[in-house]
């Protein structure tokens, strides 16, 4: 494998950004809508788009991308850097595929609460209903873990339970069968706990109850309705797509590996950064015949107060989990956020549901910018915000 001399890593890194940059409009196209046309947000654009490019040099990203949706329309959508940094004419585009890791979880939360509208699924199902399997060290406690206490994270479980076997690349079957063996930390719905392993149960909820696999039922009720046309939730898929970012350890090329497939609610889904525009579409309600309102209410609403100690972003306290999704609270404001790590892949989503704006930011290493691009977005929208918001569309009457 070659490696590149860090020397010219940032001139590379110049290079591909530059052949990513959008494209000028046509004189001749209708106009944009009243959201792209926003002086305001514009600038936000302009200034976050720099920062995010001079934060990509200084930190040696190989590659990202990022999208940004503003009132129903994706107001900004760029590839940045190398899908591979030993291929520097390869450069990420708005297409790219990326591993998204634990954005995943949000994905199975409302795919859970889609099933609910349609009667296959109820929130308070137990999941011995599914699994009849399902086992904990408490058998009176086994009977009482519904789909939510999946979803939220609050079966009593250790912390991560037996993630450390996921990753080994072990069934979910063999894994979960372990559950007996664990003392338990608490009852269900009193303690929050981060899981991958029995998060991703609710998935073998999903395809006892439809007769479906759950990358299928993903496919069906989310990706193709929402538009996003390269998502997937395998190994297979990805495997076989011509236009992906490669993971990296420091600069160096790595391979897609088979990991966290066997948990695909918890990690398994692949996606560009066009295919999360649409996403983010779809969680600020401009899709309703994708998911209604009152399902991404249920989903959105917090069931459990999480611990700060791990924290990044600074004046967001309290901070809750909901359905897949963490609730971050200041005062006024709310966000709905997750970050994801899979496989030297890094991701991180945010919205305001209320602003009706969103961001979501992809990565093809474990970089240090994916600990600190969200807060500076959002730090930078809060300066630009009144003006954004008041700013009065003068092609509408």
């Amino acid at each position: 494998m070659k490696f590149i001399p860090l020397l010219f890593f940032p001139l590379l890194l110049i290079f591909a950004q530059a052949c990513t940059q959008v494209s000028s409009r046509d004189s001749n196209q209708p106009p944009l809508p009243p959201a792209a046309r926003n002086p305001h947000l514009r600038a936000l654009i302009a200034e976050f788009d720099q920062f995010f490019s001079d934060s990509m040099l200084g930190s040696q990203t190989p590659g990202a991308a990022l999208v940004i949706v503003k009132d129903s329309v994706i107001v900004f959508q760029r590839g940045y850097g190398l899908k591979a940094a030993n291929k520097v004419l390869d450069s990420v585009g708005t297409n790219t595929v990326f591993r998204i890791g634990s954005l995943s979880k949000g994905f199975a939360g409302v795919l859970t609460g889609i099933l609910v509208e349609e009667g296959k699924l109820a929130w308070d199902d137990r999941i011995v209903r599914y699994v009849p399997g399902f086992a904990l060290s408490s058998p009176g406690q086994t009977g009482q873990i519904q789909l939510c206490h999946l979803l939220s994270h609050t079966t009593g479980l250790p912390y991560h339970a037996y993630t450390n076997m996921i990753e080994r690349g072990y069934p979910l079957d063999s894994i979960t069968a372990r559950f007996k063996k664990l003392k338990l930390h608490g009852k269900p719905g009193e303690i929050y706990s981060y899981q991958n392993a029995a998060f991703s149960l609710i998935g073998q909820a999903m395809e006892a109850s439809t007769g479906k696999t759950y990358p299928d039922l993903l496919n069906r009720k989310i990706f193709k309705p929402a538009g996003m046309r390269s998502a997937s939730a395998n190994w297979e898929t990805i495997s076989q797509c011509h236009d992906l970012a490669l993971p990296h350890r420091g600069l160096s090329p790595d391979s897609i590996t088979h990991r966290f497939y066997n948990a695909a609610p918890a990690g398994g889904v692949n996606a560009s950064i066009a295919d999360m525009g649409e996403w983010l579409l779809v969680l600020l309600g401009y899709k309703p015949d994708v998911v209604s309102k009152a399902t991404l209410d249920k989903v959105f609403t917090p069931v459990i107060r999480t611990g700060t100690e791990r924290q990044r972003w600074p004046g967001r306290s309290p901070s809750y989990y909901g359905m897949g999704w963490r609730i971050l609270e200041n005062e006024t404001d709310t966000l709905i956020y997750h970050g994801g790590a899979v496989n030297d892949f890094r991701s991180e989503i945010a919205f305001h549901r209320r602003d009706g704006i969103g961001i979501c930011v992809l990565f093809n290493a474990s970089t240090p910018l994916a600990n600190t691009c969200m807060a500076a977005f959002w730090e930078k929208y809060l300066q630009h915000r009144a003006a954004i918001l008041n700013w009065k569309d003068s092609l509408v009457d």
